[in-house]
């Protein structure tokens, strides 16, 4: 809530933050009630989570350095770093995939849809809601 608040007003950032807690915690119960797999919730939930702190200390740190290289005056920073950053969501989604994959059985396609259908629920739409 904190980085969010400080990127926007303070307000939709702690709102933005709430969206994406219910998103996450209700696609996760979702799917696992879908697949009759409640008992593994924990389990998912813990997996997920720790993935996406991981992905976005990265991404924190790559903001990091397109400070500096901003501060350098490097000519290509900002695209150095639109492609970490495409790199970092692309790896997100690698490992959320493999998540579902070897936690709930999936084909790596199925695996893959979900990955990116949990990343669109939980950073698109909450994203979505604030531009209204």
């Amino acid at each position: 809530m904190i980085v969010e608040g400080l990127i926007s007003d303070p307000a939709d950032g702690a709102l933005e933050v709430i969206l994406r807690t219910i998103m996450a915690f209700s696609t996760v119960g979702v799917i696992l009630i879908i697949q009759k797999k409640w008992h593994y919730y924990n389990q998912l939930y813990t997996a997920i989570f720790v993935c996406e702190n991981f992905i976005m200390t990265l991404a924190t740190a790559t903001e990091g350095l397109y400070h500096l290289m901003i501060m350098e005056h490097v000519e290509k920073a900002e695209e150095i770093s639109i492609g970490l950053g495409i790199f970092l969501v692309f790896w997100y989604i690698a490992i959320i995939s493999y998540i579902f994959r070897q936690l709930l059985e999936f084909k790596m396609s199925g695996s893959i849809i979900m990955a990116f259908s949990y990343f669109v629920l939980t950073y698109g739409i909450p994203m979505l809601f604030m531009d209204i």
